[in-house]
C-alpha cells in the first residue's frame, strides 16, 4: 500500500487551512507543511494543534520554499498575491497544485494560470462536490430550455466576504452561458439600477447579497411565461468545501500536468 499524498497547506492558521488540517488524514491524505505569512503569531507551533485536531508534527512555516518537494501538493486558499507565489513554486519544484482563491484581478489570475499550466492543477471557485454537480445541471437546463426562459443568478454569503459576486456565482453564468452558445461577457449585467430599461432577452443577472455567517448560498432562475425554475446549492458548514479540495488533491497528485477543473475530478 502506497504512503498517503503529503500536502502542504498555505494558510493554515486561517479558517480553511485549520479545517484542511484537521481533515487530511481522514481524507487519506498526510499533512507535509504548514505555511502561515511572515509575522503571523503562529509560526513555530505544530499545525494540528492551531487546528484543535492534535499534534502531526509539523510546525507551522513562513518559507514554503524549504519544504515544498515534487511528490507534494501544494493547497492554497490565499491572498492573490501569496497564491500567485505557491503556483510559481509548485511549478518549480514540480509539486501538484489545489487553488481556491477567488476574487483573483485579471492579472493575478493570468499569472496563476501561466504557472499552474506548468504543473498538475486543479483550480476551482467553489470545491462543494454539490457546486461542481449544479454547474453541470445549470448548464444542461439553459440548454434545455427555450429563450423565453430568462435566467438570474443570486448568491449570500457572510459579511467579511471582500469579493462580490461571488467567484462560484461567476461560474454559474458561465456555466448558463455555455448552455446557449455564449460567452458571459457578452451577456452578463452584475448591477441595475434607477430606469435601466427592460431587461434584454439573453441577459443573465447575476447578483450578490451579504449578511452574517452565511458560507453561502447559490440560486439560479430559470424565469419563463407561467413558470419558473430553481436550482438551489446552500452550503452548511465549510467543511463541504475543504472535504472537496483534499479530494482533489488526492486525485491530482496522479495525473499529467495541466490545468483541471472539479467536474475532472469527479469524472464529469
Amino acid at each position: 500500500m502506497s504512503d498517503p499524498v503529503g500536502v502542504v497547506v498555505c494558510g493554515a492558521a486561517g479558517r480553511m487551512g485549520r479545517m484542511l488540517v484537521a481533515l487530511a488524514s481522514e481524507a487519506g491524505l498526510r499533512v507535509a507543511g504548514a505555511v502561515e505569512a511572515p509575522g503571523h503569531p503562529a509560526l513555530g507551533r505544530d499545525a494540528g494543534e492551531v487546528a484543535g485536531s492534535g499534534a502531526v508534527g509539523v510546525p507551522l512555516t513562513d518559507d514554503p520554499a524549504a519544504i515544498v518537494r515534487a511528490e507534494h501538493v501544494v493547497i492554497s486558499f490565499s491572498a492573490p498575491e501569496p497564491t500567485v507565489a505557491h503556483a510559481r513554486l509548485a511549478a518549480e519544484r514540480g509539486a501538484g497544485l489545489v487553488v481556491g482563491t477567488t476574487g483573483l484581478r485579471a492579472e493575478y489570475d493570468r499569472d496563476m494560470r501561466a504557472a499552474a499550466g506548468r504543473t498538475r492543477s486543479v483550480v476551482a471557485a467553489n470545491y462543494s462536490i454539490g457546486v461542481t454537480v449544479l454547474t453541470e445541471l445549470v448548464q444542461t437546463a439553459s440548454r434545455l430550455l427555450d429563450a423565453s426562459f430568462e435566467t438570474e443568478i443570486v448568491e449570500l454569503h457572510h459579511h467579511a466576504k471582500k469579493d462580490a459576486p461571488s467567484g462560484t456565482a461567476l461560474a454559474l453564468g458561465r456555466a448558463a452561458a455555455a448552455g446557449r452558445g455564449r460567452e458571459l461577457s457578452q451577456v452578463e449585467m452584475l448591477a441595475r439600477e434607477g430606469l435601466v430599461g427592460a431587461r434584454r432577452p439573453d441577459e443573465i443577472g447575476i447578483f450578490g447579497l451579504r449578511g452574517g455567517d452565511a458560507v453561502g448560498d447559490h440560486t439560479v432562475f430559470f424565469c419563463g411565461l407561467g413558470e419558473r425554475l430553481e436550482l438551489t446549492h446552500r452550503a452548511q458548514s465549510r467543511e463541504c468545501l475543504v472535504r472537496g479540495a483534499l479530494r482533489a488533491a488526492r486525485w491530482v497528485a496522479t495525473q499529467p500536468a495541466g490545468i483541471y477543473a472539479m467536474r475532472d475530478v469527479l469524472g464529469l
